[in-house]
C-alpha cells in the first residue's frame, strides 16, 4: 500500500544515521517485544504479511517519530486487538497503569493467549530470540512464465491493501536474475484471503532506471518480486 513506511528512494528524510558499535537493543523492553512477537504462541495467531500490513497502518506522525522496535510495539497492539487476543480498552488500562507506576511490576496473568505454550517452557522449543521463521515455499503446478535473463516491466498500480512491490520500482524496467521457486503470495496472506502461492523472482535493477541520473553509474538494486508483479518488457501497459 501506499504510505510513509514506503520511503526508498524518497528525498527530505535526511541521512541514514549509522549508530558506531550499535547495540542489539537500546533498552529491555526491545527484546521483550521481540521475543513476544517471535513466541510460538503469538505466531499461531497471524502470519508476517499481517503483521506487517499492521505496521503499515500506523498513523504517519507516529510512524515517522517512533524507533524501530516502537513500530513493532504498535504493530503487535493492532493485531492483536483485530485478533480478540485483547481489547484496545485492556491496553489503554494497561498503558495508564505504567504511566501512573513506571516502576510497577511488569508481568500479566501468566497464561497465553488462546492456551497456547511458549518457548522455555520444558517444551525442547528454542528460545525466541533464535527464532527461525516458518518457510515460505509451497508447491504449485503454475508454470514460471520468466527465465533469467528475461526483460520485464513492474506494474504500475498503487493498492489499498499490502504488497511488497515498493513504490520507488513501479512501472520500470528490469531483467529477471534467478528464480527463488514458489512462495506464498503476500498481498492476499495479508488479509485473510489465503496464500495463493505463485512463482518469486530475484529481479535486477539498474540504479539509474530507479532514481534518474542522480544515481551513481554502475549500480544495481536487486529485488524479490512476484510473478503478477511483472509483465515482459515488450508488452504494453
Amino acid at each position: 500500500m501506499n504510505g510513509v513506511h514506503d520511503l526508498g528512494g524518497m528525498h527530505g528524510f535526511g541521512p541514514v544515521e549509522r549508530e558506531p558499535d550499535e547495540p542489539v537493543f537500546h533498552a529491555p523492553w526491545e527484546a521483550v517485544v521481540v521475543a513476544i512477537r517471535r513466541s510460538r504462541a503469538i505466531g499461531r495467531l497471524f502470519n508476517i504479511d499481517e503483521f506487517r500490513h499492521s505496521i503499515e497502518r500506523m498513523e504517519p506522525a507516529h510512524y515517522l517519530g517512533s524507533s524501530y522496535y516502537e513500530r513493532w510495539l504498535d504493530g503487535l497492539a493492532r493485531v492483536l486487538v483485530e485478533k480478540g487476543v485483547v481489547t484496545l480498552k485492556e491496553l489503554e488500562e494497561r498503558a495508564a497503569s505504567f504511566r501512573a507506576r513506571p516502576e510497577g511490576p511488569a508481568a500479566g496473568s501468566g497464561q497465553c493467549p488462546r492456551g497456547a505454550r511458549t518457548p522455555g517452557d520444558g517444551d525442547g522449543l528454542p528460545s525466541p530470540l533464535n527464532f527461525v521463521p516458518p518457510s515460505t515455499t509451497r508447491t504449485s503446478s503454475e508454470s514460471p512464465r520468466y527465465a533469467p535473463g528475461d526483460r520485464v516491466v513492474t506494474r504500475s498500480f498503487h493498492p489499498s491493501g499490502h504488497t511488497r512491490l515498493p513504490r520507488y520500482a513501479r512501472g520500470k524496467p528490469g531483467v529477471i536474475h534467478r528464480l527463488h521457486g514458489i512462495h506464498v503470495f503476500p498481498d492476499t496472506n495479508a488479509h485473510g484471503l489465503g496464500e495463493r502461492p505463485r512463482p518469486l523472482y530475484s529481479v535486477r535493477f539498474d540504479a539509474r532506471a530507479l532514481w534518474g541520473e542522480s544515481a551513481e553509474p554502475n549500480h544495481h538494486v536487486h529485488l524479490d518480486l512476484w510473478e503478477s508483479y511483472l509483465r515482459p518488457a515488450g508488452d504494453r501497459p
